[in-house]
């Protein structure tokens, strides 16, 4: 950690005076951080804005919560035993807050459409302000989606609803900064990403989806749950077709 520290100064052009009298402290106190003392959280945030640096690439040991394998469970915002038990008030929260990217990655969720009256058109306007918007769905046709059918006893069911969910997508299936795509995927879980929180749905065996498991998670490290789910996104995300299409244009219909 001293020589972090040391390097960052280097860089920055500072010498032990120089950062003592840019942090308001004595040079003593600078020499003692160089020979290993590790300042107060307040003098840290004080110390990588001086120097351009972060407080955790100076000093790693003083955050833990952003170590790989550091304890995760303060991204744990809220647990349901039922995805149906999150408020609905929850939902359209994270929706009207998110302005930089939701993702979605599922089966068929035609539930968040139905959440506002003008859910589509509201994500449409995100889009319209900057924010990046992708949504996943199940391939209808796609042999997989039968066998999640059989899995979960919906009778035949579900690739009427994922085409029912698409016929809801209304101006978002054009609109700049919306991506829709289809994916083949065997799924674990859903996940629904509003920014830096998320809920992901753990799926149980024979569960329909309002009946699976889900958690709220708030994004605070590199190496937490939310990134794991994250990167599960993106994985699935690699692999879907495009909606819209010539060939798709029937889905709908």
């Amino acid at each position: 950690m001293t020589q972090r520290l040391e390097s960052a100064m280097l860089r920055a052009g500072f010498d032990s005076a120089r950062l003592a009298t840019a942090v308001k402290v004595d040079v003593k106190t600078v020499n003692r951080w160089l020979a290993g003392r590790v300042p107060h959280r307040r003098t840290r945030l004080e110390v990588a804005l001086a120097l351009g640096e972060t407080e955790e690439s100076l000093w790693p040991s003083a955050r833990p919560d952003i170590q790989a394998g550091a304890p995760a469970t303060a991204e744990v915002l809220g647990a349901y035993a039922h995805r149906a038990d999150i408020p609905n008030d929850l939902w359209v929260s994270l929706i009207h807050k998110a302005t930089e990217r939701i993702d979605i990655i599922g089966y068929a969720y035609p539930f968040v459409f139905e959440l506002l009256p003008n859910a589509s058109e509201l994500i449409a306007a995100k889009c319209e302000a900057g924010a990046v918007v992708r949504l996943g769905f199940a391939d209808p046709d796609c042999p997989h989606v039968m066998e999640r059918d059989a899995l979960e006893q919906m009778g035949g069911t579900l690739p009427g609803r994922i085409r029912n969910a698409l016929s809801m997508l209304g101006p978002l299936a054009e609109t700049p900064g919306c991506t829709v795509g289809l994916h083949a995927t065997h799924l674990y879980n859903s996940v629904f990403r509003f920014d830096s929180e998320m809920i992901v749905t753990p799926y149980l065996f024979r569960a329909r989806g309002y009946q699976h498991t889900a958690l709220h998670l708030r994004k605070l490290s590199p190496h937490g749950i939310f990134e794991s789910f994250s990167d599960q996104f993106e994985q699935i995300w690699g692999t879907v077709t495009p909606y819209g299409t010539e060939e798709h244009h029937g889905l709908t219909a």
